[in-house]
């Protein structure tokens, strides 16, 4: 049901996002250090909502839905109000693109597969990638400006942030490869029957 809190913190999650990019368009120092504990806020629920909805047996097909939905856009939407305010150092706008097309890829195969009863299971590699992703975003909505205000202005945030990011991309167009390449195994074939529940590993 919609109202399982594991669907209720997903959809909190949802729900974060037009605050984020209102206090991140505010370019205040606070709005940063703001905009970047909603972020974390959003990345502990996204932890949360999939423990406990193991932990109380409440998996359910709207929150399997839910769930990568409001990651997507989570993290599209922080990347694409970094890339309008100009705060994506080092070129960092092409790693941006970069991962944001590997979301669209992965959910289309996620979606062709699924028709034909074939899991793509999230590879170790692709968790150290979103592990990357999601560091790189939460420091660069800090900025350098959070950083000051914190008195700590000796640390190069946007650059540790940026370098974050090209390692995220990287990794991304690594497993975004693994993945089209065992996904087009499978392009072209009919739909399984009733019976018929085959599993895909990468």
């Amino acid at each position: 049901m919609l109202t399982d809190l594991p669907n209720v913190l997903t959809l909190s999650r949802i729900a974060a996002i037009p605050v984020l990019v209102a206090l991140v368009a505010a370019r205040t120092p606070l709005g940063d250090l703001l905009a970047c504990l909603v972020f974390i806020a959003a990345g502990i629920t996204d932890y949360l909502d999939g423990q406990i909805a193991r932990s109380r047996k409440q998996h359910s097909e709207i929150g399997r839905m839910l769930d990568p939905i409001a990651d997507k856009l989570l993290v599209g939407a922080s990347l694409m109000v970094l890339a309008g305010l100009q705060r994506l150092p080092f070129h960092g706008l092409w790693p941006a693109i970069v991962i944001l097309l590997r979301e669209i890829l992965v959910s289309g195969l996620r979606e062709h597969l699924a028709a034909l009863r074939i899991s793509l299971p999230v590879t170790r590699l692709a968790k150290w990638k979103t592990g990357f992703q999601m560091g790189a975003i939460g420091v660069l909505l800090a900025g350098d400006d959070t950083a000051r205000l914190l008195h700590l202005g000796f640390l190069p945030v946007d650059v540790i942030g940026a370098l974050m990011l090209w390692v995220a991309a990287i990794l991304t167009l690594l497993t975004g490869w693994d993945y089209l390449i065992t996904g087009l195994r499978h392009v072209g074939q009919p739909r399984p029957g009733p019976a018929q529940t085959p599993k895909l590993t990468p």
